[in-house]
């Protein structure tokens, strides 16, 4: 089994495209609604909120954990990694995966690309992850990040439609423009429900990536490269929705985004 986490309803995007990529496995999903928004709070916090989740999917089955939140990939991720899984699941065939490499590595391989425009959330645009691996990749790039606050509660809020969000998002995004980047990369799991508004505002001239498609496809390649993890399609494959606040408005949203129906969702308690 699968597990896609994130802070809320953002990482639905992720699940979407996957869905859509890989319809044969199980998947459980688990929105941390209660605690939400990350992009706000301390390394600390993060951290030790991303481990119980992990805990938690861990727990039910799950072999392989996305990280379907770009402030958890960037503030927990290694830590994760390096401390959490060695100390705590020692010799166990399971892992947990984020959402930044797959990015960076798309981007990157455009064509002609100088400068790249990021926008997040306040933790993920501190933390620099996104420069950092693109550097990596390509030294040569120049590198513009913008913080963007207010769109996770406005998309959370199910105002995506609001002209408020829309003049909000495009206030995010002039300095951008301005700066005339050539590539955008959406360094939160949530932004892709405003992608269509995004694209038409950067114009053509930029290339802005859909995050789950990226992701999708670089699970993928995962799963290829590690049959250990012993993932394998299922005749019967399930989706189980879960959420640490109102399952009812987590159902309510979440089959917007996610564009079908849940059968059920279920809150529990981390």
């Amino acid at each position: 089994m699968i597990g896609i986490f994130d802070s809320g309803l953002g990482g639905l995007t992720i699940l979407k495209s996957i869905l859509k990529t890989l319809p044969d496995y199980d998947y459980t999903y688990l929105g941390d609604n209660a605690r939400a928004p990350y992009g706000n709070k301390s390394q600390e916090i993060i951290y030790r909120y991303t481990a119980e989740a992990a805990d938690w999917l861990f727990q039910r089955g799950c072999r392989l954990i996305i990280l379907a939140c770009n402030t958890a990939s960037s503030k927990a991720l290694r830590q994760i990694q390096r401390e959490y899984l060695p100390s705590k699941y020692t010799g166990q065939k399971i892992n947990v995966l984020g959402v930044i490499r797959p990015l960076v590595e798309e981007v990157a391989r455009l064509p002609k690309i100088e400068r790249v425009g990021i926008i997040g959330t306040k933790a993920t645009v501190g933390s620099q992850v996104y420069e950092t691996e693109l550097h990596k990749l390509n030294p040569d790039l120049k590198v513009f990040s913008q913080t963007a606050p207010l769109l996770v509660p406005l998309i959370e809020e199910g105002w995506i439609d609001k002209p408020e969000t829309k003049m909000i998002l495009k206030k995010y995004l002039r300095p951008l423009k301005t700066k005339q980047v050539q590539a955008l990369i959406l360094a939160c799991t949530h932004y892709p429900f405003l992608l269509p508004e995004i694209r038409h505002f950067m114009t053509k001239r930029v290339a802005v990536p859909d995050p789950g498609e990226i992701v999708a496809q670089s699970l993928i390649n995962y799963l290829q490269r590690h049959p250990e993890l012993n993932i394998r399609p299922t005749s019967g494959p399930t989706v189980r929705f879960y959420t640490t606040d109102d399952p009812v408005k987590f159902k309510q949203l979440g089959e917007k985004f996610l564009g079908r129906k849940m059968e059920s969702v279920d809150k529990i308690e981390l």
